[in-house]
């Protein structure tokens, strides 16, 4: 073999060797931003945000069994009907705030519901019956919220668990996504 081939091969090998080189930091480089990727994606969805499935029809027809529930966790004040996730006992529900801390929630025998005296109608069609556990009037603890669903007459809500605890409310509900097959 004469002289320049040896060189050129060396210089080939050599070439290779970099190559390769710089495909394996290639590869490390995009590891690193997919993992930086999936830690921001985690964090966005465990801390900020919040991905819950509605179960049940005790917000129908505004959530319907199966929804993909969206939520904002970083609320710092919530305003009456404003949609909440909140847990009681170990499960996620999905209701609406109709009374805020110092309130008082009264709901007579037709049906109506009261709030500092002021009948609350708005878009929901069911009536609002008492249940058994709370006597109404009834004045909404510090640090608590008072959560309704819209299908009144088929849900568990504030009149079955009590005022929910503001500790106890996951985020406010910014958008869903229907469930259509999925």
């Amino acid at each position: 073999m004469s002289k320049a081939s040896k060189r050129q091969s060396a210089e080939e090998i050599i070439k290779q060797r970099r190559n390769q080189a710089l495909d394996r930091q290639g590869w490390a480089s995009l590891l690193f931003r997919v993992l930086i990727l999936c830690f921001a994606g985690w964090l966005l969805l465990t801390q900020v945000f919040l991905l819950t499935q509605a179960s049940g029809n005790g917000m129908f027809p505004a959530v319907k069994d199966g929804d993909l529930v969206i939520g904002f966790r970083w609320q710092q004040e919530y305003a009456k009907n404003d949609v909440i996730v909140y847990t009681v006992d170990g499960q996620t529900h999905v209701g609406r705030i109709a009374a805020r801390q110092t309130d008082v929630v009264t709901l007579t025998e037709d049906g109506a519901l009261l709030v500092n005296g002021t009948a609350q109608s708005g878009e929901i069609m069911y009536p609002t019956y008492a249940k058994e556990g709370l006597s109404y009037p009834y004045t909404v603890p510090e640090s608590h919220v008072f959560v309704l669903g819209d299908y009144r007459t088929q849900t568990e809500d504030s009149r079955d668990f009590g005022p929910i605890p503001m500790k106890d409310v996951e985020g406010k509900v910014i958008t869903l996504l229907r469930r259509r097959g999925l």
